[in-house]
This record gives C-alpha cells, sequence and structure tokens, in this order.
C-alpha cells in the first residue's frame, strides 16, 4: 500500500496529518509508521497529476504541500458521505430539510478552487474514479448523497458491510433508470392502488378503511422485494403491517379479489375458515374488522422463473407493532427444517419477512426495539428482515415534536446497526430503486435493511376523522398536493411515454371495472374467489401418553450418559450422576425436571419437534432443567437431547433476551406456522408474563375465535406462595381463567411429574387433532419436593388426570363431610400437615386443571361421598385473585345448590402476597389449619389471615383469626 487511494474519510485526513508529522520529524512517529511512509507517495497536490517523491528521514516538507488543505477535503468528503441525508428534501409537502454546516466547504476553510487544485483520490471511493479533480469528485458526492435520496449508515461498524453499502451507492447500481415499458407498468400499478382508494372512499363515504393515500408507492415496492426475493430463491414470503393500506396490500400484494373487499364493505359475512367450537359443537368465531384479518395467497413472481410463491399477511390488532414478532417467528418456523433430530436446520433464503410499521408507533412501541433486538440471536434471526416505515408524518393528531425524541422516524434502528434509508414517496423510481438494494444487502449479509417512506395521510386517521382540527396548516398544503399517480402521470407526459388521454383512460377503466364489479356483489352474481379454508381438524382424540417402562429407562440411561471426555463442573457432575441411578434404584423417583426430560425424549422418538426458550430456559431458573450443558474447561456445550437415538424430530433449547412481549409473541408466530411442533415459552417467573399481556390477550387467546388461527403454545409459568414477596409468588392465575372461554385454553396447575410428564404428552400428541394453548403453572419449592416425585410405574402407565381423589379418603368416605378442592403446591401443604389424618371428616382433592372447567370429573368425585355437608375451595391467592372467582360460580352451579360451596384463603388484596416471609408463613398455617378445623369451630380457630366465606347464598365472611 503506496498511496492514499485506500483511506477517505477521517483515516485519510489522518494518515496525511501522521505523515506531515512524519516528515517535520521521523521519530515523531513509531517504527511501523515509519515503515509505511517510508513507501509512502503523498497525493499530487498542483492538479497536473505529478506526485511528492517521497521524503527520506531527515528531510523537510516539500515544497507546496498543504496538508491542511488535503485534510479539509477529506473531512468533506466524509461530511458528505455521512451527513448528507440532512440536505434531501424527504417531505412531499415541502418542507425544508435541516442541513448541516459539515456540508458546506467554507465549514473546512476549504474552497471551491482549492478542490480543483487536489486530485480526486483524496476523495476516494468509487464516485472519485474518473473525476478530473477533487471538486468533481465533491460535485458527483452531492449529487448522490444530497438529492433524492438519505443514505443514513455511518452507524453500520462491521467495515465490510459499511464499505458495500458505500460502494453500492457509489457505483449507481442500483440507481439504474427505467425503460419505457417499466415505466408505463408502474403508472399502471399506481393506478390500481389509487383508484381503488378513490372508488372505496366515493362509494362508502365515511366508512373506515384506512386509506394507504400518501404513500401509494407502498404497494409498487412490496411488488419489487417479493419479486427480487422470490428471484433470489425465497419460496414464502410473510408480511406483518398495522391496519393503515391494508386492504389496498391484501388485493394487490396478496391478489384478494375486488369482489372479496367491496363485499365486506357491503356487510358481506365471513367465511367460516377453519373448524372452530367448543365443547359444545357452537361455533366460536366472532371474526374481526377487515382491516385486521390476514391471508395467505399465492402470487406469481416477476421473474423468469413462474413459480406461485404464497405471501402471508399475518392478522394483527389494533395494537401497533405488535405483529412484529409473530411475523418473526412465523418466518423463522418456515425456515426451520425439524424434520432430523438435533437443532433445526436453518434456510433463511426460503422465507422473507416484511414488516411495515408507523412512523410514530416505530419510536413508541416498545416491542419494536424488542424485536429489532432479536435479528442477530441464534434462536431468533430470520436471515434479515425488511423494513418499512410508512411515514405519514403524524401520530394520529400527534405531531413529531411531540411523539419522539429523535430526527428520523427510523433512528431507533441504528442502535441494531440497522442501515437507514430515507425516500420521499413521491419519488417512485427512487422508492422501487431502495426496494432492490434492500433485498440485495439482505442476500449479501444476512441482516435487516430499513427503509423510511416519507409521505402522507390524506385524510384523517381513519375516514370519519376530521384532521384539520389539528393540523390545520398541514391539510391545506395535502388538499392542494397532486398524487403521485399524478405527478408520475404528469412526467411520463412530458417524456412522451404516453399521452394525457392514455392517463386519463387508465384511470376510467379502472374506475369501470370497480364499478361492474360492486354491480355482482350487490346482484349476489359476483364471484368472490376468496381464498379456500384450510382443513378443519378432527374431533378430540383420546391418546396414550404412556410409555412403556423399558423405553423410558432406555432413554434414561441415553440422556445421561455424557460424551468421552465431556466434563461441567463437578457440583453438576455429582447431581448428574445422582439422577442417572435414580432408576435403577429400588424406590427410585424421577423429580419434576427429571419428568420434563423423559417426556420431551419420548415425544421426539414420536417425531414431533420441540422448540424451547425462556430467560434461563437451557439451565432453568430454579437449576433444575440442564439440558444443556458445559464444559468445565472447554466452555463447549452438549445437549442430550440433540443427539438422542430415538429421535425423528428437531429439539431447540434456547435461552432467550430479557424481554416477554417479543419473546413470547415471537414463539405464538412460531407454533401457528409450525402446527406439528411442540414450542413453549417459560418464564423467568410466572408473573413476568405480564410483560407480555398484549400477545395473551389479543392473540394467544382470542385468535381463534377473531382469525381462525389455531396456535398450541405452551406458556410454563411458574407459581406458586413460598414467602418470596409480591413479584415472585403469583403467575396471575386469575387472568388467564378469566379469559377462558369457548374452549379456547387449557389452564393447568399440577402437582406431581407423573401428572407434568403426561401432560406434556397430551399436549403434544394432540396437536394434530386438537390444538390449544397450554397455559400452566409450574412449581418451584415442589421441582424437587419428594412429593411431587414420582415412581417409573405412573409414567409407564396412566394417563393425566385433571381431577384427582384423595386417596386417603378412600376408606372412610362415608366419614368425610367436607371435600376441599384445591390446585397446585397448596395441595402438598395439606397433604404435609399433621391435622391431615386427624381430620378424618375431610377429604382433600386436586384440580389439575382448571380449565376448561372440569365438570364430570368433579362431578365423579363429589358423587363418591355421600354425606358431604360442604365444598370448600381452598387457595394460597388472595380472594380476588388465584381460581376462586373462576371456580367459586362454576361449582355452585355444578351442585345446584344442594351443597354450600366455601372459600378458604387470603382475603382480598391489591398486592398478591406479603413482603414478608414471617407473615407468609404464619398466613399459610392460617390457611393449612382451615380446611382441617371441625365443622363447629370454623369461625373461631381458622388461623390468622385465613379467611372462610360461608355459603354463596348470603355471602357472610368470617374472619379468621384477629387479623386479615
Amino acid at each position: 500500500m503506496s498511496d492514499l487511494s485506500a483511506f477517505y474519510g477521517p483515516n485519510a485526513g489522518y494518515v496525511l496529518e501522521l505523515y506531515d508529522r512524519y516528515l517535520a520529524d521521523p521519530d515523531a512517529v513509531d517504527q511501523a509508521t515509519r515503515d509505511f511512509f517510508a513507501g509512502f507517495t503523498p497525493p499530487s497536490l498542483n492538479g497536473h497529476g505529478t506526485a511528492l517523491a517521497t521524503a527520506p528521514a531527515g528531510v523537510a516538507v516539500a515544497p507546496g504541500v498543504d496538508v491542511e488543505k488535503v485534510a479539509a477535503a477529506v473531512e468533506l468528503a466524509r461530511g458528505i458521505r455521512e451527513y448528507g441525508h440532512l440536505a434531501v428534501r424527504l417531505d412531499p409537502l415541502g418542507s425544508e430539510p435541516p442541513g448541516a454546516p459539515e456540508l458546506d466547504p467554507a465549514t473546512y476553510g476549504i474552497t471551491e478552487e482549492d478542490l480543483r487544485q487536489l486530485p480526486a483520490s483524496i476523495v476516494g471511493g468509487l464516485a472519485a474514479r474518473g473525476a478530473a479533480n477533487a471538486a468533481e469528485a465533491i460535485d458527483r458526492l452531492c449529487a448522490i448523497y444530497t438529492s433524492n435520496i438519505g443514505f443514513d449508515f455511518d452507524h453500520v461498524q462491521v467495515a465490510e458491510e459499511r464499505a458495500w453499502l458505500r460502494d453500492a451507492v457509489e457505483s449507481g447500481e442500483f440507481t439504474q433508470p427505467l425503460d419505457e415499458p417499466e415505466k408505463r407498468k408502474l403508472l399502471e400499478r399506481l393506478t390500481q392502488v389509487e383508484i381503488f382508494e378513490r372508488f372505496l372512499h366515493q362509494t362508502y363515504l365515511g366508512q373506515k378503511r384506512f386509506s394507504i393515500e400518501g404513500t401509494d408507492v407502498l404497494v409498487p415496492m412490496l411488488d419489487r422485494i417479493i419479486d427480487d426475493a422470490s428471484a433470489d430463491g425465497a419460496r414464502e414470503v410473510i408480511l406483518g403491517m398495522a391496519h393503515r393500506g391494508r386492504l389496498n396490500v391484501m388485493t394487490h400484494i396478496l391478489s384478494k379479489p375486488y369482489g372479496a373487499i367491496i363485499a365486506a364493505f357491503e356487510g358481506g359475512h365471513r367465511k367460516g375458515g377453519p373448524a372452530a367450537t367448543d365443547g359444545t359443537g357452537e361455533d366460536v368465531r366472532t371474526g374481526d374488522v377487515k382491516y385486521h384479518l390476514g391471508a395467505r395467497l399465492a402470487r406469481n413472481p416477476e421473474t423468469g422463473e413462474r413459480v406461485k410463491v404464497p405471501v402471508v399477511l399475518a392478522p394483527n390488532p389494533s395494537h401497533l407493532e405488535a405483529v412484529n414478532p409473530v411475523v418473526l417467528g412465523m418466518t423463522r418456523a418456515s425456515q426451520d427444517d425439524r424434520t432430523h433430530r438435533g437443532l433445526p436446520e436453518q434456510h433463511p433464503e426460503r422465507t422473507l419477512a416484511i414488516l411495515l410499521h408507523g412512523d410514530a408507533a416505530f419510536p413508541g412501541q416498545g416491542v419494536v426495539a424488542e424485536s429489532l433486538n432479536l435479528s442477530g440471536l441464534r434462536g431468533y434471526s430470520v436471515g434479515g428482515a425488511r423494513h418499512i416505515i410508512v411515514n405519514n408524518q403524524i401520530g394520529y393528531t400527534t405531531e413529531i415534536q411531540d411523539s419522539r425524541s429523535t430526527l428520523y422516524a427510523g433512528d431507533l434502528a441504528k442502535g441494531f446497526e440497522i442501515p437507514v434509508v430515507h425516500v420521499n414517496a413521491d419519488d417512485p423510481v427512487a422508492c422501487l430503486q431502495l426496494a432492490h438494494m434492500a433485498v440485495e444487502y439482505r442476500e449479501r449479509f444476512g441482516k435487516d435493511f430499513l427503509i423510511d417512506l416519507v409521505g402522507y395521510r390524506r385524510w384523517g386517521h381513519n375516514e370519519g376523522d376530521e384532521p384539520a382540527f389539528t393540523q390545520p396548516l398541514m391539510y391545506q398544503t395535502i388538499t392542494k398536493h397532486p398524487t403521485v399517480r399524478a405527478l408520475w402521470a404528469e412526467r411520463l407526459v412530458n417524456e412522451g411515454v404516453v399521452t394525457k388521454d392514455e392517463a386519463a383512460a387508465m384511470e376510467q377503466k379502472m374506475l369501470d371495472r370497480l364499478s361492474k364489479i360492486r354491480h355482482g356483489v350487490t346482484e349476489g352474481t359476483a364471484d368472490l374467489g376468496e381464498e379456500e379454508d384450510e382443513q378443519p381438524h378432527g374431533e378430540r382424540e383420546e391418546v396414550e401418553t404412556a410409555v412403556p417402562a423399558d423405553k423410558l429407562l432406555k432413554m434414561h440411561d441415553e440422556i445421561h450418559a455424557l460424551p468421552e471426555g465431556f466434563a461441567p463442573i463437578s457440583k453438576l457432575k455429582r447431581q448428574w450422576d445422582r439422577r442417572a441411578q435414580t432408576l435403577h434404584q429400588e424406590g427410585g423417583k424421577v423429580d419434576w425436571a427429571h419428568a420434563e426430560a423423559l417426556a420431551f425424549a419420548a415425544t421426539l422418538a414420536d417425531g414431533i419437534p420441540i422448540r424451547l426458550t425462556g430467560q434461563d430456559a437451557q439451565r432453568g431458573t430454579f437449576s433444575q432443567r440442564h439440558l444443556v450443558l458445559h464444559d468445565a474447561k472447554t466452555g463447549e456445550n452438549y445437549s442430550p437431547l440433540d443427539v438422542l437415538p430415538e429421535a425423528t424430530a428437531s429439539f431447540a433449547a434456547y435461552n432467550s433476551p430479557l424481554s416477554e412481549n417479543a419473546a413470547m409473541g415471537f414463539e405464538y408466530g412460531y407454533s401457528v406456522h409450525a402446527p406439528e411442533a411442540l414450542v413453549l415459552w417459560e418464564g423467568q417467573f410466572g408473573d413476568f408474563a405480564n410483560g407480555a399481556q398484549v400477545i395473551i390477550d389479543q392473540f394467544l387467546v382470542a385468535a381463534r375465535a377473531k382469525w381462525g388461527q389455531l396456535p398450541a403454545l405452551v406458556l410454563l409459568l411458574p407459581h406458586g406462595y413460598e414467602g418470596q414477596g409480591p413479584e415472585h409468588s403469583s403467575a396471575r392465575l386469575e387472568r388467564f381463567l378469566s379469559l377462558a372461554a369457548q374452549d379456547n385454553i387449557r389452564v393447568c396447575n399440577c402437582t406431581t411429574a407423573a401428572q407434568y410428564f403426561h401432560l406434556l404428552r397430551r399436549q403434544a400428541l394432540r396437536l394434530a387433532s386438537d390444538p390449544r394453548p397450554l397455559i400452566l403453572m409450574t412449581p418451584k419449592s415442589l421441582l424437587r419436593h419428594p412429593m411431587a416425585a414420582s415412581p417409573l410405574s405412573e409414567l409407564s402407565s396412566g394417563t393425566f388426570r385433571p381431577v384427582i381423589d384423595d386417596p386417603r379418603a378412600a376408606s372412610r368416605r362415608d366419614e368425610v363431610t367436607r371435600l376441599v378442592l384445591c390446585s397446585g403446591k397448596v395441595a402438598i401443604d395439606l397433604d404435609s400437615s399433621p391435622e391431615r389424618d386427624e381430620a378424618t371428616h375431610v377429604a382433600v382433592a386436586r384440580v389439575e386443571q382448571l380449565a376448561p372447567f372440569q365438570n364430570t370429573a368433579l362431578r365423579a368425585v363429589i358423587n363418591t361421598y355421600p354425606h358431604l355437608a360442604e365444598i370448600v375451595w381452598l387457595q394460597e391467592e388472595p380472594k380476588n385473585m388465584g381460581a376462586w372467582t373462576f371456580m367459586g360460580p362454576r361449582l355452585r352451579e355444578l351442585v345446584e345448590d344442594r351443597l354450600p360451596v366455601r372459600y378458604i384463603g387470603r382475603p382480598e388484596r391489591s398486592s398478591p402476597a406479603a413482603g414478608s416471609a414471617d407473615q407468609h408463613a404464619e398466613e399459610q398455617a392460617g390457611i393449612v389449619q382451615a380446611a382441617f378445623a371441625s365443622p363447629p369451630s370454623l369461625n373461631g380457630r381458622a388461623g390468622k389471615r385465613a379467611v372462610a366465606t360461608r355459603s354463596a347464598k348470603n355471602g357472610a365472611t368470617a374472619k379468621a383469626g384477629a387479623r386479615h
């Protein structure tokens, strides 16, 4: 390297400064730098190509060398590359760009004449090639970086990527002009987009549709991205967006027939979708508004290879940006090959994710940052998503200065080193060029890319809204502003590509077509051509969850056999060896995590893939799982289930980032797009799931009714009152039960390892016939509690029991007058109480599945006690939490007022649990004591802080002890 061609930007200036120092005093720089400058040829400074001779050590500065001018020119070039986007006119409505002093030569004390005296090589990069001097090279840079596209990627830290981006921009590779057929085709596409919106606006005045108008060019951009991606090998495209422009995208990108959209405006009824019934056979589909619905249709790309590429538009609620992680999860599911043992083999080229964002929502919604953070993580990466901010320059009625603290809507992406480009939505050619560049960047680097499409919103937030109430000046401008189609048509007329009459004829043809389709819809003669419904699932099957003992023993041994030379830390090795011997010892039992590992192994042997994620999911929050082991000397990882000989499907266990909203949303998306896989998300503690409440409320529990989706995601939520305070006790069981209806979710709270084993197996084996989300309250102290452990015989026989009767009461059923029903850890507290065997009038039954409510199983248990005087629901949660508000009224309905139904547990509280371990212990003891108290003592000796509520008929409450 003997010249300056390898350096530009601040590096070039720094090299010249060092060279100046070297000429003055060679000892002022280190030996490596002296060696470099010994063969260094600085650029000519006289404009005639005469290079300065290399100065030997001790020689003074060569005459005529003005290093300050060279450094100034280098800094100017750097300023244009880095800040040129600040001079680009991005706003179609005409606002002035902010500009930057770094773009002015005067800032650096250099003139046009000075630049003409310097060689172009000082500017560096492809823009300088062939330029006569630095002035010409600078002019080229200005034309590239300050005209119609704002290139904003100096924050990218990987040198190779940054160099590719700059070369791509300065080479003109992606700025080739359109030929005449392409120009005409673009006009036709913009006509379809605009006239469709105009027709709906005029025909259905005031009806909400959340028009795309003002960013119409989005549709041709999506055309380009999808067609380019399919040419590069993509065989599925998954799209996520909010409601604005959704109908236009569904029609023009997913080929949903115009008639289907028009029928929705005319009040047409939805089609049934996949079979969705509750336990009574009643249709549970309630549907959703038309601008939230999803679609899946095949599209013919504009490529030489005529292949239909499925394009999936994910349904989503009004919660802006919530669909982002869902789309990413769907995309990863589409990319993963799960048909073999070990980790799934990812093929990022198979599927492309496209996410359309709002300019106010992108910086405003935290799920955006959470989703962007997934982009480089091995368990979550999709090989680069394409992001487009559909920038209306307003959020509902909130202006930019009130909605974000950054200059650009997309500045958040810079923290994740995502290249950002800004473009005026009235410049369709530039928009298409960037769409092409985005695809090529993904093809090269497998990373995200963001286009900030700056447009406007022609109407209010919806078409019934009056935007001039809050933005009168903006809407004065918008009312007078021509559409992008009108601007493009005018340009093509001026270029002689089309005539005015031809442009007008395109409009009329589209209007006539839509009018004809509407007539067919209203007359009932139109073929709406809606996509075929998915095949309905069959009837719920009873599945065999038990696994023969010999198979379990074989898999147990395989799981615990570590590779030769693999050595986890000694503490874990002792635990591992001890567990390896458990089933080979008389009376040996499996604990919770051991049963889980065996359930996973048996499921993999059945050919069902498994994906488990969560914060610390590989080890387990409570150091119980250890499905991924680490060598103490090499740090090498080993997962026994990856190499299980019987496995015929993939197994993946990933630690998630410290996120709930995006992390759970991702797994929801993975679940619906990989319906054959058992997908589990684990919360570090159960109540952390409330950070993903939008995913739970809007997707997990309601998607079946709203959109006909059939998720089967499993949530593992540690739950149990053990004196750990308000934040680490409750998984907010009551919230899930309040959302349980129409057989939409299963909510369980198991008490033994065998029950957990069978429940996981049932969930996996029913994926094909009866998929439902499973919400499981998982234990903490019970993970290793001997009373929760199970013998191998309970895994090799039996099945999951939604209700477990009291085995201790089998011989004294005639004596039982009180049936205590409970769920989860408190059942172990009751069974381990010294008062348990003394209270012969009490039977304790465990309700292991809370929702759907177990009418049949509970009635069967109740009927085995002929002399019952009361039923008690006992829980450790406060009265307004836990399962009481769900179970109480259903139990009363079940017994038809033949028996009183009472409550025992903590009183109503605003916080789930006490902060003091002593207070917790006192309360818990009171609850247990109240369960076994003899009938005459219910009002006086129930124990401190516990509450016993008498028959629901009068709602009388007896306070147990002196305090609540």
